[in-house]
């Protein structure tokens, strides 16, 4: 057992991916009404019975999806994406000067509005522009994660 390991030291053992299981919040791509073409949107609602509500990226909205009409969309490493409601700090119109404040809409297109915490507001501000205000993006680790951790720092 070992405390205060820094963050950089540890990665979780399930994998590089994260888990494959849907939930809210998630960027998925599915079949609207059944049909055979995916289009991008977001979970919003799991309703435990093995269906979900998503609300696509061009505004139409549908509940009970069943789970085999929905693909998850990599995000491509939990630390470059961001959800709604995340607090983080960003490049106020790009002028080199970070100010916090949290993501308030995602609009699909790796662009996002932000509520400043001074009051400001600013919408599509692109991805490279933002970084997590707890220097490790959405993907938390909590008690009970399967890590794996450099003991003491060292290389194995």
């Amino acid at each position: 057992r070992e405390t205060r390991v820094a963050k950089r030291l540890i990665r979780s053992k399930e994998g590089s991916g994260g888990s494959s299981k849907l939930e809210e919040g998630d960027k998925v791509e599915a079949r609207y009404r059944g049909r055979e073409k995916y289009y991008p949107g977001k979970i919003t609602r799991d309703r435990g019975d093995g269906t979900y509500d998503i609300s696509y990226d061009d505004g139409e909205r549908e509940t009970r999806v069943e789970e085999r009409l929905i693909k998850k969309k990599d995000g491509g490493g939990g630390s470059d994406s961001f959800r709604e409601g995340d607090k983080i700090e960003a490049d106020y119109r790009g002028r080199g000067k970070f100010y916090p404040g949290k993501i308030s809409r995602d609009r699909g297109d790796d662009t996002y509005d932000i509520d400043y915490d001074d009051g400001e507001r600013e919408t599509r501000v692109s991805k490279r522009l933002i970084r997590s205000k707890d220097g490790g993006g959405s993907s938390k680790l909590e008690e009970g994660d399967k890590v794996e951790a450099r003991y003491r720092g060292r290389e194995k």
